[in-house]
């Protein structure tokens, strides 16, 4: 385990010699620092065929370089590394309050994380991050997260091959060994499932009579979203969500104010037919959605969605026939019920006429058992791997009963 340095001090030199490149770290505070940091990604994937930039509105709110709702309970730092003034690494440091006080424990997490491939780096930007945490009397810390689960989080491990999906993480090959050898420790696996149309069809078929069964012997009822309700029906999407998943490893339900921005914000972009809920007696229920891969068009844009990027990303949808289901939720008191089957039975047939060819389901937590196994069956194939890490004392709190023995 590293030493933890002196928390008054981000610059430490442990190789001082004037015939070397200065390597520095330093908390970002103007709005110089802001940019250094920000735009480090685009150089370090310049001639990367596979890497898609970040909407660019989107991630300075989750940076906190604008405003957005998941700070009014939490506090970040980001820190950039500099080599003779030149950005090779970066980092941000957070306190998620509403983790800590969830699982009553006093958590850090890191995210953002892009860097070089050089030890020392890696080594200086975790220090400074270790530092700016033990000014708040904190040493356990996991990630990465940018900035929570509620968002992109993980560290790809395995699936390098091709792309990501819209709003899953990709990141270099070496950052997981980098990691490692700082010290830190798998936490928690998660994977991406990956199918084809012809799946979707087989699939189809097989869950039409259970879910007639289901839909008779519950009186359930499934409908895509509604337009002419539709922020209601977003609402329902987020409200369900935060309630199902309160035994899920590491989650923590968003605030009023982050159901508030997300729903502005998926408004945009979500499909009416590739959306699902369940109702008993008019109650929602349940839930399943999917999200268009957008990233093609993200990648066009280059991230940028003003002045005229966010009208070519929506641009003739029909034509985007790449669909990540990112969320299949049903309340804790009818997850017993099968009505999962039910939720995918309804959406396959309008995903098949819109002209879906492939899908992702992602992700799934190695320790959520029953998704992982029900995917594997229908014939979905794991296509990547992510690790969350965790550094410091062990847990002894109420979240480790969701750790996972290796």
């Amino acid at each position: 385990m590293a030493v933890l340095p002196d928390p008054s001090c981000y610059t430490l030199t442990r190789f001082p010699n004037t015939a070397m490149p200065h390597l520095e770290v330093i908390p970002v505070s103007n709005r110089h620092e802001r940019k250094l940091f920000f735009n480090f990604p685009w150089d370090l994937y310049r001639d990367d065929p596979h890497w898609v930039p970040p909407l660019r509105l989107v991630q300075k709110e989750l940076l906190n370089y604008k405003y957005h709702p998941f700070y009014d309970t939490a506090e970040i730092q980001t820190f950039v590394a500099l080599r003779d003034g030149v950005p090779c690494g970066r980092i941000a440091a957070f306190v998620n309050h509403a983790h800590n006080r969830w699982y009553d424990e006093q958590r850090g997490f890191f995210g953002f994380f892009e860097t070089v491939e050089d030890e020392e780096v890696v080594g200086r930007l975790f220090d400074a991050g270790r530092a700016w945490f033990a000014k708040r009397g904190i040493e356990a810390i996991r990630g990465p997260m940018n900035p929570s689960l509620n968002y992109e989080c993980g560290l790809l491990i395995d699936g390098f091959n091709e792309g990501p999906w819209f709003m899953m993480t990709y990141n270099k090959p070496y950052y997981g060994r980098l990691i490692e050898n700082y010290g830190f420790r798998k936490a928690q696996d998660s994977y991406a499932f990956w199918g084809h149309v012809d799946m979707l069809e087989e699939v189809s078929k097989r869950l039409y009579s259970l879910s007639h069964i289901l839909l008779d012997r519950f009186e359930l009822k499934c409908r895509r979203m509604d337009t002419r309700r539709f922020s209601e029906d977003v609402n329902t999407f987020l409200d369900i969500y935060n309630r199902s998943l309160v035994s899920t490893w590491g989650f923590v339900p968003m605030s009023k104010g982050e159901v508030k921005k997300q729903a502005a914000g998926l408004k945009q972009m979500i499909v009416p037919e590739l959306t699902t809920i369940a109702e008993i007696d008019g109650k929602p229920v349940g839930t399943m959605f999917g999200l268009l891969d957008y990233n093609p068009r993200v990648k066009e844009i280059d991230g940028k969605l003003f002045p005229f990027g966010f009208l070519k990303l929506l641009r003739k949808r029909k034509e985007l026939t790449r669909v990540r289901l990112i969320s299949t939720n049903v309340l804790p008191e009818y997850q017993s019920w099968g009505i999962g089957i039910a939720l995918v039975a309804r959406l396959v047939p309008d995903a098949l006429a819109w002209g879906i060819k492939e899908a992702e389901f992602s992700w799934v937590l190695e320790s959520n058992d029953l998704s992982y196994k029900t995917l594997k069956k229908g014939g979905a194939k794991v296509t990547k791997q992510y690790r969350f890490y965790d550094y410091g004392p062990k847990d002894t709190t109420r979240n480790a009963k969701f750790m996972v023995q290796e």
